[in-house]
């Protein structure tokens, strides 16, 4: 039975590995303690840097000798851009070791075997859940090749993104704005319909907190974004990448106007819905974008949920009715035919931000 103690030092673990932004590498807290004292805490921040467990070991220093380490995943034991945890934490001296989650795909199996082999105790399951939650993207990746989608949208109490006339700026308020900016700083990419570029214009950038622009994506069968669109604005230039998914018929006259360096054109099939999702998410899992955020519009997050292919949604939520059958919903795809047939936000999260709320959860739906 874990202490209160154990699960608080575990808490901060996890709180730890959310500052990092490692993709395609998972988010990997540690911490060390001695007693009942926390000396040092880890955390892995980009891939090719010290992993959690060798970030908390060298904050320790020799502190670090007969302590116990919690991880919130299963320590590496192989060799890849660094060196094996394993061995860095047998060479630590750490005598106790606390595993959050094990690793969903090891490159090396045996790492708990490694580590009880060296005379270290070690135990698995403290926060097991959150642990797992917070590996979610990584795991998908790892075992589909393909991202983890989180579908992003501020509504109305009557789910509402805009009015008839396509109007949305804004439905919420600056805190929930601010929130949606970190939002696109933890995720490698962000995708939009070219529904949306036409109607809002976005610049799809991460500018009310500080942080690096995800690869910004759009899907548009027809390349029908404007030459002057601002999510053009500034590509080639750092940390703005652009896709431009369109389908392999797509006029030649408009890939000629769209190309310039920072803008890829990317064929894929074309389906009733424009393009191919599935094609869309296999080329973005193989250039390791881990964290895929969806910022629609209504097709474009009906189309995700129509064909199973969105994992999380994040809703912002307003104080505010439109009233208005015509207005634009979330989503707008084929749906359900009944109510148990709909989709459900699982594991739901609830925070206030302003006079707003912001309902997160994973998705799930009865077959």
């Amino acid at each position: 039975m874990w202490s209160d103690f154990e699960r608080d030092v575990m808490a901060q673990a996890i709180a730890e590995a959310r500052r990092g932004r490692p993709s395609p590498n998972p988010r990997v807290g540690a911490a060390i303690v001695r007693g009942q004292r926390v000396v040092a805490l880890g955390y892995h921040a980009k891939a090719g840097l010290a992993h959690a467990e060798v970030d908390a070991i060298r904050e320790a220093g020799s502190g670090a000798e007969g302590a116990t380490l919690y991880v919130t995943l299963e320590p590496c034991n192989h060799q890849g851009r660094t060196g094996p945890c394993t061995e860095a934490i047998l060479e630590a001296g750490v005598a106790r070791v606390v595993i959050g989650c094990r690793d969903p795909a090891p490159h090396v199996p045996g790492a708990i075997a490694r580590l009880e082999a060296g005379g270290i105790d070690v135990e698995v399951g403290l926060l097991e859940r959150e642990c797992t939650t917070l590996i979610a993207d990584f795991a998908k990746h790892i075992k589909t090749g393909r991202p983890f989608v989180t579908l992003k949208a501020a509504i109305t109490l009557d789910g509402k993104i805009a009015t008839r006339t396509g109007d949305s700026k804004w439905i919420t308020g600056e805190a929930a704005r601010t929130e949606a900016h970190r939002l696109r700083d933890e995720s490698d990419a962000v995708l939009v319909g070219v529904g949306t570029v036409l109607a809002d214009d976005p610049a799809l950038t991460v500018r009310h907190v500080t942080g690096r622009n995800p690869i910004r994506v759009v899907l548009d069968a027809d390349l029908r974004t404007p030459e002057d669109a601002t999510i053009l604005e500034r590509a080639g230039t750092r940390d703005t990448e652009v896709l431009i998914f369109h389908a392999a018929n797509a006029a030649e006259a408009r890939r000629e106007k769209l190309r310039r360096p920072g803008i890829e054109l990317i064929a894929v099939s074309r389906d009733a819905r424009g393009v191919d999702l599935c094609e869309v998410l296999d080329v973005l899992g193989k250039r390791d974008v881990v964290r895929l955020l969806v910022e629609g519009g209504a097709r474009v997050h009906g189309a995700f949920l129509d064909l199973g292919l969105a994992d999380r949604a994040a809703i912002f939520i307003a104080p505010r009715v439109l009233g208005d059958a015509e207005a634009i919903s979330f989503a707008a795809g084929e749906g359900a035919d009944s109510i148990a047939q709909a989709w459900s936000l699982v594991r739901t999260e609830m925070r206030t931000l302003g006079t707003d709320w912001l309902v997160t959860g994973d998705l799930e739906r009865k077959q």
